[in-house]
């Protein structure tokens, strides 16, 4: 088998891919809702399968025949809305993972240590100028 041949079939699929799958389609293109910004997240999977074979032949020696596959799904998950007060996470499904649930918590719990350590110098100053 060729491995040209092989080649240009998986450069070919891989290429397709690529232009349906970007980084635009996992986060998506931001919508203004007032003074809230709105982002769509998405999962994207993708499978692909390719394959070939040589078929001798006492006439001709450069035959070939080849095949590709591919599949994506494109599963909006959640949204990240952003406003004065910071971000949150709202996720379209509540069957989530421990993961998930962590990673939704995750900008919440920054904005609470971020004002827990805002309290702490405040007291610490007050206590210095005391």
């Amino acid at each position: 088998m060729s491995e040209s041949n092989i080649k240009g079939i998986m450069d070919t699929t891989m290429d397709k891919l690529r232009a349906m799958v970007d980084a635009d389609t996992i986060i998506g293109t931001p919508v203004m809702v007032g003074d809230i910004t709105i982002l769509p997240v998405s999962k994207v999977s993708f499978g692909l399968a390719t394959g070939g074979s040589d078929f001798p032949s006492k006439t001709q020696s450069d035959l070939f025949g080849g095949g590709s596959g591919a599949g994506v799904t494109i599963q909006p998950v959640a949204f990240l809305a952003i406003d004065g007060n910071g971000i949150r996470v709202l996720p379209i499904s509540s069957d989530t993972s421990s993961v998930d649930r962590a990673i939704s918590m995750a900008p919440e719990l920054i904005e609470k240590v971020k004002s827990l350590f805002q309290k702490n110098q405040k007291t610490e100053e007050e206590n210095s100028q005391n």
